[in-house]
């Protein structure tokens, strides 16, 4: 991989995604730092706490917001920096960029203009978590912040329920509990973690099923950072969904705009029942 002075002087420009530690110091990295401080520009979601980070380890780049208001109309501009052959460093306030965070309209604008985009990986919460969480994490799938409310937060809910695959969900400390109540109320007696402040002085690891998890932390206030990890749905699980239970996840489903063949596909592998009977009954219900 091309160097930034290298990229300086083939006046290519080159966006690197630089992920910054979220919460101990300690883990970043050396190759981050030496962007940081080679790279004509940092665009950073919060300045300050950019400006303190950059302070501590003794970098003086110069620095741009890019937040989620103003990054439609300031990625364009920032292409033309490095289509005139700049460097530029993205961070967010932690984390690795993108993933839950400002910077992926930047990425897919450079991409679309073919400049170089390169990774500079670290600290990240959703992996972090998953490597700790001592639940069957081999295939995952990340939901971010769930919709607060309504019938997309009950949608998104009701997918977990047909996927193997464990999800990770990012959660404010004041939701934190009814999310848990609403996890548990559809999902029943899965395995989760709630994992809070990782790798700050306070971090916590509480481990148990949804039911107990949600009892522990309903009208309980929290505090920091707060990242789920929930089990996928097991053979068992599928296996043993009544009747009714079937009928209602095909109603969602074909409400959703999913078609009879397909819900009659999914279920059929999550069950076991022969699919021409579940098209049937699918076909049933749409009609």
């Amino acid at each position: 991989m091309k160097d930034v002075e290298t990229q300086r002087r083939d006046r290519s420009g080159c966006l690197y995604i630089v992920a910054t530690p979220i919460g101990n110091m300690e883990d970043l990295t050396d190759r981050a730092r030496r962007v940081l401080a080679e790279v004509d520009l940092v665009a950073a979601e919060d300045t300050r706490t950019a400006g303190r980070l950059m302070a501590r380890i003794g970098i003086k780049t110069r620095l741009i917001s890019l937040f989620e208001g103003n990054e439609h109309a300031r990625a364009p501009r920032l292409v033309e920096q490095l289509a005139a052959g700049a460097t530029v460093a993205l961070i967010t306030e932690c984390g690795t960029p993108a993933i839950s965070d400002p910077g992926g309209i930047l990425v897919a604008a450079c991409v679309g203009a073919g400049i170089s985009v390169v990774p500079v990986p670290g600290p990240s919460a959703v992996t972090a978590v998953l490597s700790a969480s001592g639940l069957s994490v081999e295939r995952f799938r990340f939901e971010g912040f769930l919709p607060r409310k309504g019938v997309q937060r009950r949608r998104r809910i009701d997918a977990l329920l047909h996927d193997d695959a464990a999800a990770v969900v990012y959660e404010s400390p004041r939701r934190l509990g009814q999310t848990l109540v609403d996890l548990a109320e559809r999902l029943g007696a899965r395995r989760a973690l709630v994992a809070r402040e990782v790798t700050k002085m306070h971090e916590e690891f509480v481990r148990g099923t949804l039911p107990d998890l949600a009892a522990r932390y309903d009208g309980q206030p929290v505090k920091g950072e707060i990242v789920l990890v929930i089990e996928g749905r097991s053979e068992a699980e599928g296996a043993t969904l009544s009747d009714d239970e079937i009928e209602e996840l095909m109603r969602a489903s074909l409400a959703d705009g999913v078609s009879a063949r397909d819900v009659a596909r999914d279920l059929a592998g999550q069950t076991g029942r022969p699919r021409r009977e579940l098209y049937a009954l699918a076909v049933r219900l749409r009609q």
